[in-house]
């Protein structure tokens, strides 16, 4: 089990294979997605990567939050996430996981949360067919019907598939497709629609239903801080 990462959702638009299929794809960016600390077995219990994504403003960033981000040495972050990961696949503090994580064709589970509907109808919010267009059925056309029994139980049983508030929940898309990879943009390319709002946060990781491909890079694709310093100086140089 390796890390996933952290995303964030760009839109959707569509990509067209070698063979002219028009294939719909959702955009997601990653924003400088580092190992902000470890999780291990021995001091808190189980085995994870905590990862930061994109930039926070440092008056906006508590100031425990401060000294966490200061002593992994990265820059305050807008979006923490932990991933629960094998021992053998800890990533040094401090580098960062690049887009390239994932592979062409790979299976991947996506977890956001998805756009508010406010309060909506038993037949929007669960698929109710609704009552007859006619025979009696006066103005409760779109009504969800009988709730409750006789006097025995006498009650609405908790969970009831009612009218309320739709939306707004943490939800996860699995065994959804990698089209493509961009490195140098930081882009993932996912096949259909992703749970969320356009610049809502994506957490990206490997299914747990189907097997990871063999050319995945273990334990990550990554980018230590020490090379991104090297690509600077060289830079600079030229």
């Amino acid at each position: 089990m390796r890390s996933g990462v952290i995303a964030q959702k760009v839109g959707m638009t569509r990509v067209y294979t070698d063979d002219g299929v028009n294939v719909p794809v959702t955009v997601l960016r990653m924003d400088n997605c580092q190992v902000v600390s470890h999780k291990t077995e021995e001091k808190n219990g189980y085995t994870a990567l905590q990862l930061g994504s994109g930039t926070a403003k440092v008056k906006n960033v508590t100031k425990p939050m401060r000294g966490h981000f200061a002593v992994a040495k990265v820059e305050p972050k807008r979006k923490l996430a932990e991933f629960r990961v094998a021992p053998e696949n800890l990533v040094e503090v401090g580098a960062e996981i690049t887009a390239d994580h994932f592979v062409a064709g790979q299976k991947v589970d996506v977890t956001g949360t998805s756009i508010g509907k406010g309060f909506a109808g038993a037949m929007k919010r669960h698929n109710f067919g609704g009552l007859r267009a006619s025979h009696g059925v006066s103005i409760s056309h779109r009504s969800h019907g009988s709730t409750g029994q006789c006097q025995d139980p006498g009650k609405v049983f908790k969970g009831k598939r009612m009218a309320g508030h739709m939306g707004a929940t943490r939800v996860t898309t699995q065994n959804v497709e990698v089209v493509k990879t961009d490195v140098e943009r930081g882009l993932i390319l996912i096949k259909g629609a992703v749970p969320g709002s356009k610049g809502a946060w994506i957490l990206v990781r490997d299914a747990v239903k189907k097997a990871r491909p063999a050319d995945a890079p273990l334990p990550a694709a990554i980018r230590s801080n020490g090379a991104a310093a090297s690509e600077a100086s060289s830079e600079g140089d030229a």
